[in-house]
Parts: C-alpha cells; sequence; structure tokens
C-alpha cells in the first residue's frame, strides 16, 4: 500500500510586464505566474503529480497559502484508492464544509482545490502510460459520468442525459483518437494581440501567423474605441478578408457600452467578442448577444463554475463556450461543462494562453473530440507563444494545430530549472532582475508527432 507523502508548492514568475506580452484593458502590466503544486508518493517510482493555478503576480501570494492549506487534505491518503475514484476524491474536498463557507465552490480556495485535483490526474495519467487526453477518452460512458458532481446541474442536464451524450459519441471514438494523432486540433493565436504592442508589432505578428498557417487571430480591445477601430482596420488590411479576428474586452464594459463598442467595430468583422462584461453577468451577456447578433458572444476564462455556465446557457447568454484548465476545480468540474455545452449544442474553444494553460487545456478540448462532442467544427483552441519552453512536455503547434501530444500525463510539469531560476522572490530572475540561460525550446518530434 502506497500513501502520498509530500505536497510541496512554490510560488514561480515569469516577468512578462517587461515586454508587455499578456497585457490587456484590465491588465496592463501582468507577471504571468504559477501558484504551483508537486504532490508526492513513497511508491518509489519516481512518478510525481504536478498542478498549479493561474495568476498574474501578487496573486500568487494568496493561492499558493490556500493550495498549501489543502495539504492536510492528502497526505496519508492511500494513493491508489485516492487516483481509482476520482470523482469521490474531488467531491472530497469541494463538500469540506469549511472551505465551502469560503466560497462556495468559487475564487481562490476552488482554484487551489482545481490545482490539486489537477495535479492528481496528472500523477494517475503518468501512472496508466498516458497522455490525460487519452486516458479520459479510453473511460466508458459511466466511468466518465462518474467524475461528475451533478448537484445543481439536473434542471439542465441529468446523469442520464450526460450519458446518452457520451454513448452517442462511442462509435467513433477509435477512428477520432487516430485522425487527432495524425492531423492534430485547430489552433487561433492570440500572440499578435496584447494592447501593449505596437501598431508595426501587431501587424508583423498578425502576418507571421497567417504564414504559420493559422486561421484565425485574436486582438486584445477596450482600452479606447479610436485604437481600437485603428487596430482592427491594420489587422484586418494585414491579415486579409478569409483569416477569422476575435476581439477581446476582458471585462471591460457595462453592458450598453458594449453594444456600441461592438457595434463600431462591426464593419471589421469581429468573429467573437470574448469577456464583454462581467463573468457573473448572466443576464448582461444575454441582452449583448441579442443586440450584437450575428457577432458571436464568447466567456469562460473567469466563470467560476459549472452552475455559472450552466446558467449562461439556459439563458443563452454565449454562442462559444470558454473552459479553462484552471479556474474552475479542475478535470472533473471541466467534464461537466463541457457536457453541458454539448448539451446545448454550443462549440468549446478553450482559453489558454498565461503560463501552462495551452499545456493542460489541450488535454480537455482533445478528450471533447474523441469522446464527448465528437467534433472540431467551429472549435480552436487558443495558443500564445509564451513560456512553453520552461515545461518537460511543451505543447507543439505547427500548420496552426495543436499536435497529440503523447507523452504520459497531463503536461503540467515544469523544469527543475525553472522553478529555481523563477522563485519568487529568491530565484536568478528577481533577486538579480536579470534573465539567467533559457531552458531549451523542444521542438516537434516526428516519432511523437508522425503527422508534423
Amino acid at each position: 500500500m502506497s500513501r502520498f507523502v509530500s505536497f510541496r508548492t512554490h510560488d514561480v514568475r515569469f516577468p512578462t510586464s517587461h515586454t508587455l506580452d499578456g497585457s490587456d484593458a484590465m491588465n496592463p502590466d501582468p507577471d504571468y505566474s504559477a501558484a504551483y503544486l508537486v504532490i508526492g508518493t513513497d511508491d518509489g517510482d519516481g512518478l510525481e503529480g504536478h498542478g498549479f493555478a493561474f495568476t498574474i503576480g501578487r496573486g500568487n501570494d494568496v493561492q499558493v497559502a490556500a493550495i498549501s492549506a489543502l495539504a492536510g487534505h492528502v497526505l496519508g491518503l492511500d494513493v491508489d484508492t485516492t487516483l481509482a475514484d476520482m470523482g469521490a476524491t474531488a467531491r472530497s474536498f469541494v463538500d469540506d464544509s469549511q472551505l465551502r463557507w469560503l466560497g462556495p465552490e468559487k475564487g481562490v480556495m476552488h482554484m487551489a482545490i482545481g490545482a490539486v485535483v489537477n495535479a492528481l490526474w496528472d500523477l494517475r495519467a503518468k501512472r496508466a502510460g498516458l497522455p490525460l487526453w487519452d486516458l479520459l477518452s479510453r473511460m466508458t460512458a459511466e466511468e466518465i459520468v462518474d467524475l461528475v458532481d451533478f448537484r445543481y446541474l439536473t434542471d439542465a442536464l441529468t446523469r442520464e442525459q450526460a450519458l446518452d451524450i457520451l454513448r452517442r459519441a462511442e462509435p467513433g471514438r477509435a477512428a477520432r483518437r487516430e485522425e487527432l494523432v495524425r492531423h492534430g486540433y485547430p489552433a487561433y493565436t492570440t500572440t499578435p494581440g496584447w494592447l501593449g504592442y505596437t501598431d508595426e508589432k501587431m501587424v508583423r505578428l498578425a502576418e507571421e501567423a497567417v504564414a504559420q498557417g493559422f486561421g484565425q487571430i485574436k486582438l486584445k480591445v477596450g482600452g479606447d474605441l479610436t485604437a481600437d477601430i485603428h487596430r482592427m482596420r491594420l489587422a484586418r488590411e494585414a491579415v486579409g478578408p478569409d483569416i477569422r479576428i476575435a476581439i477581446d474586452a476582458n471585462q471591460r464594459w457595462d453592458v450598453g457600452e458594449a453594444i456600441s463598442w461592438i457595434t463600431a467595430l462591426a464593419p471589421w468583422d469581429p468573429w467573437w467578442v470574448e469577456e464583454p462584461t462581467s463573468p457573473d453577468e448572466i443576464l448582461g451577456h444575454a441582452t449583448i448577444r441579442r443586440e450584437v447578433s450575428p457577432i458571436r458572444i464568447a466567456t469562460g476564462e473567469h466563470v467560476q463554475n459549472r452552475v455559472v455556465f450552466k446558467q449562461m446557457l439556459q439563458a443563452g447568454s454565449l454562442d462559444v463556450v470558454q473552459i479553462d484548465a484552471a479556474r474552475v476545480g479542475g478535470v472533473n468540474e471541466n467534464v461537466a461543462i463541457l457536457l453541458l455545452a454539448a448539451a446545448f449544442g454550443v462549440p468549446v474553444c478553450p482559453h489558454a494562453g498565461g503560463v501552462g494553460l495551452c499545456e493542460l487545456v489541450q488535454h480537455l478540448a482533445m478528450f471533447d473530440f474523441v469522446a464527448v462532442s465528437g467534433t472540431a467544427g467551429d472549435r480552436a483552441i487558443e495558443y500564445v507563444d509564451h513560456l512553453h519552453e520552461h515545461f518537460v512536455s511543451p505543447v507543439v503547434v505547427a500548420d496552426g494545430r495543436y499536435c497529440a501530444p503523447l507523452d504520459p500525463g497531463f503536461s503540467a510539469q515544469m523544469r527543475a530549472q525553472t522553478l529555481q531560476n523563477y522563485a519568487f522572490p529568491s530565484g536568478a530572475v528577481w533577486a538579480g532582475d536579470e534573465q539567467p540561460t533559457p531552458a531549451p525550446v523542444v521542438s516537434a518530434d516526428p516519432q511523437r508527432h508522425p503527422s508534423h
């Protein structure tokens, strides 16, 4: 019998504010950061579970503390029992009455639970010798449904309805898995779109994105309408009429302001408008969607739990669901959100970017393709070309598509040197405010990614 014997947290921060990577109307100077966790066992096999919550700097102060507070829920537990029933394990965190008082199921503690749950899934996938997307996709419909907490959902999605969705997708699983490994999954890129970039840099990166095979880019908006009109015109001229341009307001607007601002940008054919107002504004999103149609409305990066997603879908607030691997309570809750989206027939285009978010969320989108929705139509995973070199199994994007990861685990493990160099405040980057020698960039391996 093996047990969990270590629970190590790390405050890891990257000085992205120096180059304005990640800058938008609400977050002008982010330092992409990970409140990072490593869970160890006494198995002797050297395998550990890695997970994290994403912040943009000082949020790590409270997020690391919140993750550390969960150590007692893990240490000493039997490894096999805990990992075998991840549905029960995830609910054991959420149902802690002391923690629910802080939420329930929202905010810093819920994100901390997500980091722990994701670390446990990383370990389970490593022990199975499979990438997480493949591990989940090999489960039976009943096993997948057992992961979901249906409390608060049954007026929109019952266990039986979820089983029907999964069973309808079962006949094509093998063929879709083969297609995914061979051809990958569609991506779009936000790399050109950070609000702090000059016009020249934005145009250059937009043109490079098209040359790299991306069929969609995304621009940040919401700082100044005149500037947004100018940037949208330049971007449209740079990429031409056939490339989709999504825009992202990062919660900047009130409802009426959103409608007027989006209307002013409509001549440049925005594919969707992301987070036009508060992520809790269920009815406001519905109003905006109705008034700006046929321009699509997308939200999810900051939606705090499955219940809010359910209500947004019920209210007709969204054209695109954007799950985030590190915002809600981990893999289990994201499985519930994928099933809700499938039940309402709404496409899922995951939020990524940040540090490590691309690495994680690719697994959830690929699981959705193979085992839930059964389609990648009108779907794409966000991609940002920052910080991937710090991961043991970084994402690989080629010809505008995510290559299916084949390494065992959830792709969450950072390099040991990164944990040392970027530790805050004592790591080399922060202690001396200078860049250490960067970790090596890993390119596509033709054996691991046969289509590329």
